[in-house]
């Protein structure tokens, strides 16, 4: 706050709005609004009509800008300086009190502001053990850490980690389930010899999409590319074929037939 001296050494003739303006550190417009609401207006003005600050205004100044500082909007600076009967201790109460919700928010703001950080940062909010006893024995705490390094620059990182910041053990529970529920009905429709093309496999890739883009949205031409991933990449292979031998080159088969059921050629898809 402003030293309330700012105004014991306004001239008898007054001071101008922008030495004002310089005193009390405030702008120029805001004095011209002041004055054209009425909340301070200057006493004195020159021949030539420019407004001129007494000692007295400056003071009245100096108030508001202190109140202002509080938080207190113009209209109650204005009942707290001209109602002889206004609360003022309590209108101050008030404004601590809503003072204190928005500190509260800020608070709740940063938590989140943290929690998205790190999400981006490591991915699934959730310590080893958590993440061992949500994705099975087989899950490596290190593979999060793993996929930052190779796709942290992509928009899908950044959905991905959005995502991880509002999801607790829960959420992830449930996310994990599908998945694990997915990989099942595919290892039965493969063992019921569900062909490539036919409608029931073509559910199924949908289905696929759906729960796979509970870490981001997944296109089919996406699809087309983790298809691939899934049968060359050793550790997905062997996860799929870990299923059901033959998993993953069935799995792509269903998909490949599903882009091409959509005028997407499965040997030309690209990221996108």
């Amino acid at each position: 706050m402003r030293d309330a001296a700012a105004a014991d050494t306004a001239a008898d003739d007054g001071l101008t709005v922008g030495q004002v303006s310089t005193r009390l550190g405030v702008t120029v417009r805001a004095l011209h609004h002041w004055d054209g609401i009425g909340l301070a207006r200057p006493s004195l003005r020159t021949a030539a009509g420019y407004r001129l600050y007494t000692a007295g205004d400056l003071e009245r100044l100096h108030r508001i800008v202190v109140y202002r500082e509080l938080g207190l909007g113009l209209d109650r600076i204005r009942a707290v300086l001209d109602d002889s009967a206004a609360d003022v201790p309590g209108a101050l109460r008030a404004q601590r009190a809503l003072v204190a919700e928005r500190i509260d928010r800020l608070r709740d703001l940063t938590a989140g502001l943290d929690r998205m950080i790190d999400a981006h940062e490591r991915g699934p909010l959730l310590t080893a053990e958590q993440q061992a006893a949500i994705f099975g024995p087989g899950w490596d705490p290190d593979w999060p850490a793993e996929a930052r390094r190779r796709y942290g620059g992509t928009a899908q990182w950044h959905q991905y980690a959005e995502r991880s910041a509002s999801r607790g053990p829960a959420e992830w529970r449930a996310v994990a389930e599908a998945v694990t529920d997915l990989d099942r009905a595919l290892g039965d429709a493969m063992d019921a010899g569900v062909a490539p093309g036919s409608p029931e496999a073509n559910r199924l890739v949908e289905r696929h999409r759906e729960v796979f883009s509970s870490y981001f949205p997944l296109t089919r031409r996406m699809q087309v590319c983790l298809g691939r991933v899934f049968e060359t990449d050793p550790g997905y292979a062997a996860h799929y074929d870990g299923v059901r031998a033959g998993l993953a080159a069935w799995f792509r088969r269903i998909v490949d037939a599903d882009a091409r059921a959509h005028g997407i050629d499965p040997d030309t898809a690209t990221w996108e």
